[in-house]
This record gives C-alpha cells, sequence and structure tokens, in this order.
C-alpha cells in the first residue's frame, strides 16, 4: 500500500503544474487539506466546461470519472454548489487548459 498525496498538496501540485504548462487553473472552494475529495472544472479556453472527479471507476483502479452536468457553466456551478453544502470537505479546482481530462489525470493519478 502506498502512502497517498496530502490533499492540499496534490491541488497545489495542479495549480502550479497548469501555470507551468502555459494553462491555467485557480482554487474555487478549498476543502479539507488532508484528505478532501476534488472535484476539477475542465475546459479548453473557456469551453466546453465538464466536471470530473477522482474515484473508484469500474475496474477498481483510481481514475478520474465525470460526474455531473457538461457543457453549461450555471448548471455545473449549482452541481458544485450543492455538492459543497453537503460536503465542505470537497475542494473544487477549475483547469482551464488543452486536454484537461489527460492533464489532471497525469498529475493526479500518476504514482
Amino acid at each position: 500500500m502506498s502512502a497517498r498525496l496530502a490533499t492540499g498538496a496534490l491541488v497545489n501540485a495542479l495549480v502550479r503544474r497548469a501555470g507551468s504548462a502555459g494553462g491555467f487553473a485557480t482554487v474555487l472552494a478549498k476543502g479539507d487539506a488532508t484528505a478532501g475529495a476534488v472535484l476539477i472544472v475542465a475546459q479548453d479556453r473557456g469551453e466546453n466546461p465538464r466536471l470530473l472527479e477522482r474515484g473508484i471507476g469500474p475496474t477498481g483502479d483510481v481514475e478520474l470519472i465525470a460526474v455531473g452536468p457538461d457543457g453549461d457553466a450555471q448548471a455545473i456551478a449549482d452541481y458544485w454548489s450543492r455538492r459543497r453544502r453537503n460536503d465542505p470537505d470537497l475542494w473544487v479546482v477549475e483547469l482551464d487548459i488543452a486536454q484537461a481530462e489527460r492533464f489532471a489525470a497525469e498529475t493526479m493519478l500518476g504514482d
């Protein structure tokens, strides 16, 4: 069993790495620094917003899973706001970079 990186450090790495790669990432809501879940609002140049969350996939492996609505910025904001009301430990990160899903997976799932 491998130790898991604290969520705050993982989010910080995602934000810094996005900036270094010419993209943009910002924390929309801070959650528990040690073990909070992370919800990513992924988009490319402000277009095609969609939600991703680290979770257990159908094969039992940790992966990024599409959740909630996609394509409608207001519906996405409403979704994560509701989630935060029920889970104040949830982090919400906006990630705007080419191939956001791949980029987030490389950063958040790499061992």
